[in-house]
């Protein structure tokens, strides 16, 4: 387990860009934090890092979003997923069984149905209006 500190939006975004880097197809990115964390932009870093093209965006009303790219991505939003069910409908298994890195936020909400499964855990909790501290398990730095 490893712990970062960041200052702003841009640095949460560089950690992103950093962990990238370390990621394989068909990494599963599990996030937990708060509304307004940071986690987004921790994505964007991500995406970023991963040569993705397209604008990463919240997928809070879209469920998921797919960012193409030398590694694809899908940016899952899990809040009002609860069932095995809707993960499958969603195409959570598929994007992973696909190669594309499948990063989820909220995964709280879903964390009995995923708890088996080999994922890189990252919370991220606010501790000012700008800092954030990042706590990053299963993945090297």
């Amino acid at each position: 387990m490893a712990v970062f500190e960041t200052n702003s939006k841009e640095e949460t975004v560089a950690l992103g860009r950093r962990l990238a880097k370390t990621l394989h197809p068909g990494d599963l990115i599990l996030f937990t934090g708060g509304l307004g964390a940071g986690k987004t932009a921790f994505c964007e870093g991500i995406a970023s890092g991963l040569g993705c093209t397209d604008e990463v965006q919240s997928p809070t009303f879209a469920i998921v979003n797919y960012y193409r790219g030398t590694q694809p991505m899908a940016h899952f939003d899990l809040y009002r997923i609860s069932t095995l069910a809707d993960l499958e409908t969603a195409g959570f298994f598929d994007y992973l069984d696909e190669g594309a890195i499948v990063a989820a936020e909220w995964s709280e909400n879903t964390a009995d149905l995923l708890q088996n499964e080999s994922a890189i855990r990252i919370d991220i909790a606010r501790t000012g209006d700008t800092n954030r501290r990042i706590t990053i398990e299963g993945a090297q730095l």
